[in-house]
């Protein structure tokens, strides 16, 4: 058997983030990922601010930095885009579209660096808590061994398996899971091909669809969609908007990603007893834009640093481990939750009020880029949108 301080289950950004900073805090880490390959397959549009990897300790790097981000579409269903870019509104800190399989690597690198064994092809089959920790059967090349564990992080997605192994209540209900389908395409004719797109209205039911360039003719193109807003498939929906839409029409897909993505925010309890929970296992999304990487290793960077601090006081139990619930709620959690309102407000809207939204857009000056921006001037131009809105921006 082998033993550590903290097992983190899963090596996606949130996992290697998690891992890197209990290692920095002295803790034996050991980080296990049940793929091949850190990082592949993708399973987002890759898109990211540098702040929010800056505020992470982050320094951009051009190994996995495929494109800087100079502004942004948005198209309502009739067709009616809104631009906004760097010529004209203030972009208070770069975007960019990542590489995830060389990012990912990266950050797994990290926390190899800070101390963390990294175990890949490495799959959890289950868990039983002893009385100074865990006990985990895990499986590797068709080997079966186990790993005792002080503390363990779940990372292991969306529908984590840990987390409910070990009691608490993290699974996403049917209608807060985006069903997402993407395309990484060649031959995408884009208007400016350094602006992010997003179409809204019924071409992605309950969600939105996206054009997020990696190169000159290069783009992820994908969407999500609610299944209980459609009785079709993702796949089918992206199929449609790719043969509808003009930047895709003469595009060809050289990979097609498919997966879940919790846009219903984080559930109240995101510990127990030697146990966190982090990334998109705790729901650690922005529900309204269906993105996680900045927030998912956010709240990962603070469990990795509550598990070192944990172990210094020889305290795992869950009042100790609290302190990460805590931290996560008042650095993610609240702005999560005003996005859940906002989001709840979008899906009511109809693609008639969407287009009105977006000629009233036309003639708003925004001072800067960004999605609290955003949905401040929608409370100016809407009064539907005050009414529900108004008191969170």
């Amino acid at each position: 058997m082998i033993r550590t301080d903290v097992l983190v289950i899963g090596a996606g950004p949130a996992g290697s983030t998690a891992a890197k900073h209990a290692a920095l805090g002295g803790c034996d880490v050991i980080l296990v990922d049940k793929k091949s390959e850190i990082g592949a397959p993708k399973r987002c549009a890759e898109g990211v601010s540098m702040g929010g990897l800056e505020s992470l300790g982050i320094k951009p790097n051009p190994q996995w930095i495929t494109r800087k981000i100079e502004g942004v579409r948005l198209v309502s269903p009739n067709g009616t885009s809104v631009w906004l870019t760097s010529e004209k509104v203030e972009l208070p800190e770069a975007g960019y579209i990542l590489e995830r399989k060389v990012f990912d690597k990266h950050l797994a690198m990290d926390a190899a660096r800070a101390g963390s064994r990294i175990m890949i092809k490495t799959l959890a089959r289950g868990l039983q808590r002893v009385d100074d920790g865990y006990i985990v059967d895990l499986e590797t090349m068709g080997e079966e061994f186990q790993i005792k564990a002080r503390i363990i992080i779940a990372a292991d997605g969306p529908e984590s398996r840990v987390a409910r192994w070990a009691g608490l209540k993290t699974a996403t209900k049917p209608k807060d899971m985006e069903s997402a389908a993407q395309f990484e395409m060649v031959g995408v004719e884009m208007e400016d091909n350094h602006c992010i797109e997003f179409y809204f209205g019924s071409v992605a039911p309950g969600g939105y669809a996206w054009i997020f360039p990696k190169g000159d003719d290069i783009a992820n193109v994908g969407l999500g969609v609610l299944s209980t807003r459609t009785n079709k498939s993702a796949y089918e929906h992206l199929l449609e908007f790719v043969e509808d839409c003009p930047a895709t029409r003469n595009a060809q897909p050289v990979e097609l990603n498919i997966g879940g993505d919790p846009v219903g925010g984080m559930p109240k309890k995101l510990v127990t007893d030697g146990l966190m929970v982090v990334g998109d296992a705790a729901g650690q999304v922005n529900p309204l834009t269906g993105g996680g990487i900045i927030s998912g290793m956010t709240g990962s960077m603070l469990a990795g640093r509550v598990a070192a601090k944990a172990m210094k006081d020889n305290d795992t139990s869950k009042e100790r481990l609290s302190e990460y619930e805590k931290l996560a709620y008042e650095s993610i959690g609240k702005d999560i939750n005003r996005y859940l309102k906002v989001k709840d407000y979008m899906l009511s809207l109809s693609d008639d009020e969407l287009d009105s939204i977006a000629e009233a857009f036309k003639d708003v000056e925004f001072e800067k880029i960004s999605t609290t921006e955003l949905v401040k001037k929608l409370v100016k131009v809407s009064p539907r949108a005050l009414l529900k809105l108004g008191r969170l921006f």
